[in-house]
C-alpha cells in the first residue's frame, strides 16, 4: 500500500492511496460485480414473514428473560403477594398474544428459535 503525505490548509495529511490503487479497486469491484444480478427479486410475503419471525424471536427472548427474573425475585422474597399475581397475569396475558401473532404470521415456537450459527440456537 503506497502512503503519500500532502499537504492540506490544515497541515499534512496521509493518504492510504494513490491513483493506481484507486483504479486497482475499481476494476476488482467491476470483477466481483459481474456475477452478481443487477435486480434483487425480493416477494413481499417473503420479507413481511422474516421480519415479523426476528421480531416475535426477540420479544421471546426478552418475555423468557422477565420471566426468569421475576422467579428469582420471588424466591429471593422481594415481591409481595399481590406482585406476584400481577406478574403472574402480565406473563399469562403475554403469552396469549404471542400466540395471536405467531398464529397471525403462520409462526410456530421452533421458527422463533433462530440458528446463531456457532453461538447456538437463540432460545435454548
Amino acid at each position: 500500500m503506497n502512503v503519500s503525505n500532502t499537504e492540506t490548509p490544515n497541515g499534512p495529511s496521509r493518504l492510504l492511496h494513490t491513483p493506481d490503487n484507486l483504479d486497482a479497486f475499481a476494476a476488482e469491484i467491476e470483477r466481483a460485480s459481474a456475477g452478481l444480478p443487477q435486480r434483487i427479486a425480493i416477494d413481499p410475503e417473503q420479507v413481511e414473514r422474516g421480519l415479523s419471525r426476528l421480531v416475535l424471536a426477540l420479544i421471546e427472548l426478552l418475555r423468557q428473560l422477565l420471566e426468569r427474573q421475576a422467579l428469582r425475585r420471588m424466591e429471593g422474597g422481594s415481591l409481595n403477594d399481590e406482585e406476584i399475581e400481577r406478574l403472574g397475569q402480565t406473563f399469562m396475558k403475554l403469552a396469549t398474544r404471542m400466540d395471536e401473532l405467531k398464529q397471525t404470521f403462520g409462526l410456530s415456537d421452533a421458527d422463533l428459535n433462530l440458528d446463531l450459527g456457532p453461538l447456538g440456537r437463540l432460545l435454548e
